[in-house]
């Protein structure tokens, strides 16, 4: 397998991106003559690109870091895709790689077949473009997904270490392979009807469509000119705000920006979990997805977005109280989960802890004091610090209710819902820092069950100031830097250097 070495990281991104847009150029030319009607003789595959570094000596780092490096002496390697949308982060990761070692990278074209499908970023339909007989054609041409490459066993630590490495000898040098990103970003794509290079590297889930209408709200007007130099300079931080469908309204705040028009095409129906991008130059914006309900839908966006390595997620959403001393509308701040919800069993056993972060712990508590003029011994009038559980079942209030009595009060539960374990098991498995900040929205042990016109109420009430309040939290994490954020907690020995 031929290779060249760099000791410029841009150098080497640059032939990584040379490698893909050449090699998925074969495949979109060869599809787009096969689907025409014209036979193909030979069988027709392009290979992902590679980047490979090997060093023999002992890594000697800056302990601070959770990234960058690899664990010891031995050959680390791993396909690339889409380098395009991800030029910064393997910009990043490849200078560390270079600082961190003092060992050139090699870049290569590997042997793993780029499944045709993938090979469309803006996405195709490749069944629906051909007839029955050029469809029983297709797997004699061109390679198509295989579910091999595309498990999570690294990520898992899961994978059968053979000869000493991964695979021949080789270990995995980042979390994802090029197949299971590739999977992950056409999902995307579908649950959210925005494509993947809209999303920003922090995230707020919620539940709910109330928190989607404020932040719409929201977003639509930091894209308004204002005279207020104060307000001007907020909203200038952010250079656009879009909706699903790639609907994108420029801020007109922004330098050349005002006056220009919006783009995009509203989906004809909103998609299962809707995504929102208030958008920054850098990508260091907010992407706002209604997950829905249940553990489901949270452990299948998390799958995903994680494969855009974001700095962090927080979930917002509503929760049963569980206490006697709560309050409708007060903030329960989890610094502990019960995962009821089963959904990730399989990925993460049940006797892994999922700790707090005390970064994200942290900027949820400013934010909330900040939002709510409160600090201090005030600050535990409307919110508390405790264990959160969540459920597979909706209807848990209809259980013999001996059982999740004993459950909760055993655990400590403050709140329930069916989400937030989801989310922070799945950040803390993805090495992505995570955070849940929930409302009370009901009390049903308590007699005080969620009914239509008692919940519109408490909705209008606080969604707006909820929302702020999770803005104001990832706003804050963003100016602390990530160096903080993505600390050595979410990281174990052996870990793949690529965050």
């Amino acid at each position: 397998m031929l290779t060249e070495k760099f000791t410029d990281p841009q150098e080497a991104v640059d032939r990584v991106i040379e490698i893909y847009e050449h090699n998925t150029a074969i495949l979109r030319d060869a599809f787009k003559r096969f689907a025409k009607g014209e036979v193909l003789q030979e069988r027709v595959r392009a290979c992902y690109p590679f980047v490979r570094i090997t060093t023999e000596k002992v890594t000697h780092t800056d302990t601070r870091q959770s990234f960058g490096f690899v664990a010891g002496p031995g050959t680390y390697q791993t396909t690339l895709t889409r380098p395009t949308l991800f030029k910064n982060y393997l910009l990043s990761q490849f200078k560390l790689l270079l600082s961190n070692h003092q060992e050139p990278l090699e870049v290569g074209v590997s042997d793993l077949p780029i499944p045709v499908h993938f090979a469309f970023a803006e996405g195709i339909h490749v069944e629906g473009d051909l007839d029955p007989d050029h469809l029983r054609l297709l797997p004699d041409v061109f390679d198509l997904p295989d579910l091999a490459e595309m498990d999570d066993r690294i990520v898992n630590g899961t994978y059968e270490v053979d000869n000493g490495g991964w695979r021949d000898g080789i270990h995995p040098l980042a979390l994802f392979t090029g197949p299971r990103i590739d999977y992950s970003l056409h999902r995307l794509r579908h649950y959210t009807a925005t494509a993947p290079q809209q999303f920003q590297r922090y995230v707020l889930f919620t539940n709910y469509a109330f928190y989607v209408d404020e932040f719409v709200r929201m977003g639509r007007e930091l894209m308004q000119a204002t005279d207020d130099p104060e307000l001007r300079t907020y909203r200038q931080q952010y250079t656009a705000f879009v909706e699903p469908g790639n609907v994108t309204t420029p801020n007109a705040n922004v330098e050349g920006m005002k006056g220009m028009p919006s783009t995009g095409t509203p989906p004809v129906r909103q998609p299962q979990m809707p995504a929102y991008h208030l958008q920054r130059a850098d990508g260091t914006g907010i992407t706002l997805v209604n997950i829905g309900v249940g553990p489901s839908n949270a452990k299948t966006i998390t799958d995903h977005i994680a494969v855009l390595r974001p700095h962090g997620w927080i979930m917002l959403g509503h929760c049963a109280g569980l206490s006697s001393s709560q309050r409708m509308g007060d903030y329960v701040l989890a610094h502990a989960y019960v995962r009821d919800d089963h959904v990730l069993d399989d990925d993460l056993p049940l006797w892994v802890p999922i700790p707090a972060l005390a970064e994200v712990q942290l900027a949820l508590q400013d934010a909330v004091a900040g939002i709510t003029q409160l600090e201090g011994y005030e600050l535990k009038r409307i919110m508390r610090t405790g264990t959160v559980a969540s459920v597979d079942d909706r209807n848990w209030e209809l259980r013999d209710h001996r059982t999740p009595l004993l459950r909760f009060s055993q655990s400590r539960a403050i709140a329930l819902d069916m989400e937030s374990a989801t989310v922070a098991a799945n950040g803390f498995r993805f090495r992505v820092p995570y955070g849940t900040l929930l409302c009370v929205s009901d009390k049903p042990l308590h007699g005080e069950i969620k009914l239509p016109g008692m919940a519109n109420r408490f909705y209008e009430q606080r969604v707006a100031q909820h929302l702020k309040i999770g803005i104001r939290a990832l706003e804050l994490l963003r100016n602390h830097g990530i160096e903080q954020l993505h600390s050595r907690k979410l990281r174990s020995f052996g870990e793949p250097a690529f965050r």
